[in-house]
């Protein structure tokens, strides 16, 4: 499937957001909701993916280290469910540690990640939508 995919790396305040290029190869930060409510989330998403003509949203699956479910994994799902009622072609991805390895990569930039957590939140998509992107298309 060629055309831009959209990472969403959803939290309870934060809903990162990542981008791909067109063939898809590279995934690069886009932005960050603030969460209001789930409708207004998917909106605005609705919206991201209407404006740059997003084929496929890759949403962030939080599971445990050990594979299973977290209280937020359910949340996430039904999230994920939502998009697929409003026409939206959705993938789940595996985020374990793609927040670590945001906050690593901001603190090598010498940012401070205690006044940046909408960057680490854009940054974990980009992450988790790279590595969508490295076992879907460039495997």
């Amino acid at each position: 499937m060629v055309g831009r995919l959209l990472g969403v790396d959803h939290g309870d305040r934060r809903i990162g957001l990542a981008l791909s290029d067109p063939i898809p190869m590279i995934a690069t930060p886009l932005k960050t909701l603030t969460v209001v409510d789930a409708q207004e989330a998917i909106e605005a998403i609705l919206a991201i993916v209407k404006e740059y003509a997003v084929v496929l949203v890759i949403v962030g699956l939080p599971i445990g280290m050990k594979g299973q479910d977290t209280a937020q994994t359910k949340h996430v799902k039904k999230f994920a469910d939502d998009l697929k009622d409003n026409g939206i072609n959705v993938a789940l991805q595996d985020e374990r540690l793609t927040s670590v390895s945001a906050k690593r990569s901001i603190m090598q930039q010498q940012k401070n990640t205690n006044k940046n957590k909408g960057l680490i939140d854009r940054t974990a998509a980009a992450i988790l939508l790279q590595q969508y992107i490295d076992k879907h298309y460039n495997g």
